[in-house]
């Protein structure tokens, strides 16, 4: 996750007209939702909406303002006396009470970010007019960090999430290897670990704090997590930001599909923003003459790996490692200068902060990821698909469209959700996003028909709020009067301006 730098309705029951311990029968308007199976009624669920949290410090290193609890939420929602499992919840009281309008949930992205400190960085982030009127709401969603976290027990090379064409009979080893690990360590329980059902999650802490409506702030997969609840629970839905917006029609392929087709326009962009500066970068004095000196790089590498961080990567990791940097000209201009003095003998470097090392677990993402929706089962589906894509999009088609242990997941226990509603709700957005791109929030505007866009034109990286000032005083305003903009609003950014870096980790493959 970058800068967050935080983050007419649907017929529901008549149940959601009662009092806030009792959750909300889910609105059930769309085709997938009628397919679904019945969730669980407002009695059935009185056990969980009526808890008693216990509030206590969240831990020696966080400050003791921010309080934790332990709530319990069925696995299996169509059987809520079965087994149960836990959602860790954290707490930043309004310090001024008498302003409080309600509650603002938040989630920081993956699938399978921890969101236990989002409180943290949204009082960092907020304006005071906006943290008066709120508590602060973080949780882990279901199956990551404190939240009955899913561990499959894979580790090291098999956390590679996308990998190459070049790789491809490898690739389905690797994917079926993790969906067995998943399977054998997580056994029926992993298909519960979705968006839908953490939206539910979502809507019991809501009762539990006795919220007749929740307020919420969502970057990355955490708009899909929004959209989710917004079609579920219409009428509990308050003010609602959703920022680098998913297509929920897409979840989940179709989202990493999404960045092959986005990143050839990302990277004409920047072979003539680099152009434009080569006395300062030397990659050449014409578009065609920088994409040449990346291919050459990229060649290059494919006959002599090129070392960066002490790794060698061959082309096609030059190309994994690029992508992102090139919705970022300056960044991307670094890189390939780097890259190419690398090739030349040197030793490229990460253009990141030094972090300790942090060796990522895709155990909690995959769950979401192939449990949201179903994914084809043929792995010469996703063979064809590379070449196909790789003629297509050769920076990262092959990436893309490859195997993932979705083709050997059990099948998902209920259908994508389907959005499609009314409910207000801002859309923030940049309008060169490596991970969500323009095209993914354009189409959740549309899908959410009662959300206005603040589009950042020529905005970079992921994660709009707090890195502009136009885009913040729309969100702000939205979420301290509940009133959004009029009409849509374009804000303005300057290509290649220097962002700060997030104070929280990238979650997930989306951010």
């Amino acid at each position: 996750m970058q800068r967050r730098p935080l983050v007419p309705l649907l017929a529901v029951s008549v149940m959601a007209a009662l009092a806030p311990g009792l959750a909300a029968t889910e609105a059930t308007a769309s085709p997938s939702a009628r397919s679904a199976p019945a969730p669980a009624t407002a009695a059935g669920l009185r056990p969980y909406t009526q808890q008693k949290p216990v509030w206590e410090r969240c831990g020696s290193d966080t400050p003791a303002a921010l309080r934790c609890a332990t709530l319990k939420v069925p696995l299996d929602y169509r059987a809520p006396g079965g087994k149960q499992i836990d959602i860790a919840i954290s707490r930043l009281k309004t310090s001024a009470p008498g302003k409080r309008h309600g509650v603002l949930l938040s989630n920081p992205g993956g699938p399978g970010g921890p969101g236990l400190e989002m409180p943290l960085e949204l009082d960092r982030q907020l304006p005071q007019r906006v943290k008066d009127q709120y508590d602060l709401i973080g949780f882990d969603p279901r199956g990551v960090g404190r939240s009955t976290p899913v561990q499959c027990g894979i580790s090291g090379e098999e956390n590679t999430l996308l990998r190459p064409l070049r790789t491809f009979d490898k690739n389905v080893v690797w994917a079926k290897t993790v969906a067995d690990k998943c399977r054998s360590k997580e056994g029926d329980a992993l298909r519960h670990i979705t968006t839908r059902n953490t939206a539910r999650d979502m809507d019991v802490l809501r009762a539990v704090l006795g919220e007749r409506k929740i307020s919420y702030y969502g970057v990355s997969y955490g708009t899909a997590l929004g959209a989710v609840y917004t079609q579920l629970f219409p009428r509990r839905a308050d003010r609602i930001v959703l920022d680098s917006a998913v297509d929920p029609k897409r979840m989940w392929r179709g989202m990493f599909r999404v960045w092959a087709t986005e990143v050839e326009p990302a990277f004409a962009r920047w072979t003539k923003w680099t152009a434009a500066r080569d006395a300062t970068y030397g990659l050449g004095g014409t578009p065609a003459a920088v994409s040449k000196s990346f291919w050459d790089v990229v060649a290059r590498a494919d006959r002599d790996p090129i070392v960066v961080d002490g790794t060698p990567l061959d082309g096609a990791g030059v190309r994994e490692l690029v992508r992102r940097d090139f919705f970022t000209v300056r960044d991307g201009a670094e890189r390939v200068v780097q890259l190419k003095e690398a090739a030349a003998g040197g030793s490229a470097k990460s253009l990141e902060p030094a972090e300790p090392a942090q060796e990522p677990d895709i155990s909690a993402t995959m769950a979401v990821v192939c449990g949201d929706a179903s994914w084809p089962r043929d792995p010469e589906t996703y063979r064809r698909d590379s070449i196909r894509d790789a003629a297509r999009h050769p920076l990262y088609g092959d990436f893309a469209a490859g195997v993932m242990p979705c083709a050997f997941w059990d099948k998902p226990v209920e259908p994508a959700t389907e959005v499609d509603n009314r409910v207000p709700a801002l859309i923030v957005q940049n309008e060169w996003d490596s991970q969500t791109p323009l095209v993914t929030a354009r189409a959740l505007h549309r899908q959410l028909k009662g959300s206005r866009m603040v589009t950042v034109d020529e905005g970079e990286g992921h994660g709009v709020y707090s890195t502009n000032p136009c885009a913040d005083l729309a969100a702000d305003s939205y979420l301290a009067t509940g009133r959004l903009p009029a009409a849509d609003v374009t804000c303005r950014a300057t290509p290649g301006e220097r962002r700060a870096a997030s104070s929280l980790p990238a979650p997930g493959p989306l951010g």
